[in-house]
C-alpha cells in the first residue's frame, strides 16, 4: 500500500551534512521546534531547554539500540573461479543469530554465491527476498562473535547528503547499549548526560526500550518499501511497561523519543506482546494508545514518518510547522534539529 505522506519543498542547504559537534554546536544545543498538538501553536527554542515543556511525573521513553556499522565490503565468489573484489553489502535486518537480510549493491548475486569479508568472516547467499532487492545471507559466525567482527570491519551507512564519512561514534546516542540498528535511532541523539540529569532533578523520568532499525532506503526508486514491509525487532521490559501504565494512570504524559519508540509502544499495546517484531503502520486514522507526545527529527518530504506524525497532530498544523522550520533555516536528518510535538 502506498503511504499518503505529506509533500513539501526542502531546500538542499537544509540537509545537515555535518554532525552538530563539527558545526561548533553541542549535541544538546541543536534547535527545537515546539508544536502544540491541539492548537498548532509553534515556538522556537533549543533542545537543552526541553525540561521547560515537560512536567514532573512525565516519562520519556527512548530507544537504546546501538547503531552497528552496517556497510561491509566483500569479495563476491561464484564457483571458486569467478571472484569480484570490493562488493558493497548493506545489512538491512537481522533474522536470527547468523542470518541477515542484506542489500548487495550493484551485484546480481544469486543463492549459492559466497561473500568473503575477511579471512575470519564470510557468508553465503541462501535466498532472495520476494518483491525486494534484498537477499538473505548466512554468516559463518553468529551472536556476539559476529557483532564484534561487524564492528571491526564495517562502516556506518551514509546517505548522499552526508558529504564525508564520520566515525561510528557520531551515529550513537549517549545511552546506546544494545547493538542492532543499521541506521541510528536519531531522535535520541540530542540528549546529553547533563540534560538527562537535569530532567531527573525535575522529576522527569527517562526509561528505555529497544527497537532495532532496519534499512530504510534500498537504493532503487522502483522499490518503495512501505512501513508494512519494514519489519523491525523490538523489546520492552515488563518493568518499563509497568512504569508506563503507572504514569498514564497518574494522569501524566508518556513522551516517545522517536518514531521507533512510538512503533514499539503502540505495537505492544495493540498485540499485547512485549518482545517481538513489528510492521505496524501508523497514520492519522490510528488512535494512539500510549504515546502522548513525541520528540523527533525533521523528516524529508513524503517520508512515511510524516504519516505517523499525523497521528499526533493534524496534517495542516504539521505542514505549517514544517514551513516555519524551512523559513527559519532548521536543519534536517540525523545530524539536524529537533521537533517536540506535545
Amino acid at each position: 500500500m502506498a503511504t499518503r505522506a505529506l509533500d513539501f519543498y526542502l531546500p538542499n542547504e537544509l540537509n545537515a551534512s555535518l554532525p552538530p559537534e563539527k558545526r561548533g554546536v553541542r549535541r544538546d544545543h541543536v534547535r527545537m521546534l515546539v508544536l502544540d498538538r491541539t492548537t498548532g501553536e509553534i515556538r522556537h527554542d533549543h533542545f537543552f531547554h526541553l525540561a521547560d515543556y515537560l512536567q514532573p511525573g512525565d516519562l520519556l521513553i527512548a530507544n537504546n539500540s546501538r547503531t552497528i556499522p552496517a556497510v561491509l565490503h566483500a569479495s563476491w565468489i561464484r564457483n571458486k573461479d569467478s571472484v569480484i573484489p570490493h562488493v558493497e553489502v548493506r545489512l538491512a535486518r537481522r533474522c536470527r543469530q547468523d542470518l541477515w537480510e542484506a542489500l548487495i549493491v550493484a551485484a546480481p548475486v544469486k543463492p549459492g554465491d559466497m561473500l568473503e569479508f575477511s579471512p575470519d568472516l564470510s557468508a553465503m547467499v541462501i535466498a532472495e527476498k520476494g518483491n525486494s532487492p534484498l537477499k538473505i545471507i548466512e554468516f559463518t559466525k553468529k551472536g556476539t562473535e559476529l557483532f564484534n567482527l561487524i564492528y571491526a570491519l564495517g562502516e556506518p551507512i551514509r546517505y548522499e547528503y552526508i558529504e564525508e564519512p564520520w566515525e561510528l561514534d557520531y551515529y550513537q546516542t549517549v545511552f546506546a547499549s544494545h547493538p542492532g540498528s543499521v541506521e541510528m535511532p536519531s531522535a535520541g541523539r540530542a540528549f546529553s548526560w547533563e540534560l538527562i540529569f537535569k530532567l531527573k532533578r525535575q522529576n522527569i523520568q527517562l526509561d528505555f526500550i529497544q527497537l532495532h532499525t532496519g534499512l530504510s532506503y534500498l537504493l532503487d526508486d522502483s522499490y518503495h518499501q512501505t512501513p508494512e514491509e519494514n519489519v523491525e525487532e523490538y523489546h520492552i521490559s515488563k518493568q518499563t511497561m509497568e512504569r508506563i501504565l503507572a504514569t498514564k494512570a497518574a494522569g501524566k504524559r508518556v513522551i516517545a523519543v522517536g518514531t521507533t519508540v512510538v512503533r514499539a509502544l503502540e505495537s505492544a499495546a495493540k498485540n499485547g506482546v512485549l518482545s517481538g517484531t513489528t510492521n505496524l503502520y501508523i497514520d492519522q486514522q490510528y488512535a494512539l494508545k500510549i504515546a502522548d507526545g513525541i520528540i523527533t527529527g525533521l523528516h524529508e518530504p513524503q517520508a512515511s514518518h510524516l504519516d505517523m506524525l499525523s497521528a499526533f497532530v493534524s496534517e495542516l498544523h504539521l505542514l505549517q510547522a514544517y514551513n516555519h522550520a524551512i523559513h527559519a533555516g532548521y536543519l534536517w536528518h540525523e545530524f539536524g534539529d529537533m521537533n517536540l510535538i506535545l
